[in-house]
């Protein structure tokens, strides 16, 4: 079952394996620094949601950052971190085809505490960026991503890994579709839909 709330997730893990409410979930690895980057996160004004079985914290709808829980470490995903300033460069990347995403890695309370104050001011720079309808651009692509397909992809490894081992074709139905809604809301809704296909290995409206 897929975790529908932030007090569920911390408690019993995210539900998006056999490993739910059971030691071996991934979430009970990182308890203490997760329950720490939580209290600092709803310290701003960002509105607390659970999206993909994950902590998300957005801004007037619009995704800013997320909470993530992995085997190797915990982390604060910025879905628009590639606009963040960061002169000490504490953020990292996805990988090579990372072009929005930024996280910042913790493995330790301690961690968490000695960052305590450049988390604080990523947020400050994330919440300032989204409430001036801040956008990254894009590298020239044939067919781009739009940005709330690339978004998921970064935050969501599983999916990001289907959506990779997808043929051209496959990927490109997914693309088309998602990016002919005008609105952004529906665009959200369509990568909501379009990831039941991909994760089955599918394109769009085949079956």
């Amino acid at each position: 079952m897929m975790q529908t709330s932030v007090d569920g997730y911390l408690s019993d893990g995210c539900g998006r394996c056999e490993h739910f409410q059971t030691p071996a979930c991934k979430v009970h690895l990182w308890t203490r620094p997760l329950v720490a980057l939580r209290a600092l996160l709803r310290e701003t004004e960002l509105v607390e949601e659970m999206k993909w079985g994950s902590p998300c914290y957005t801004l007037g709808g619009k995704n800013v950052v997320m909470l993530a829980s992995l085997r190797g470490y915990c982390a604060l995903d910025f879905f628009k971190g590639a606009a963040l300033s960061d002169p000490a460069g504490l953020l990292e990347t996805h990988g090579n085809h990372s072009n929005f995403v930024r996280l910042l890695r913790f493995t330790s309370l301690a961690d968490v505490e000695a960052r305590r104050e450049a988390i604080r001011g990523f947020l400050q720079q994330a919440i300032a960026f989204e409430k001036a309808g801040g956008r990254i651009e894009r590298p020239t692509e044939r067919e781009p991503v739009p940005d709330e397909l690339a978004a998921r992809l970064e935050v969501d490894a599983a999916l990001r890994q289907a959506f990779e081992a997808l043929t051209p074709g496959r990927q490109r139905s997914h693309i088309l579709h998602v990016s002919g809604a005008k609105q952004a809301a529906t665009r959200e809704k369509r990568v909501d839909r379009c990831a039941v296909d991909i994760l089955a290995g599918r394109g769009f409206n085949e079956r």
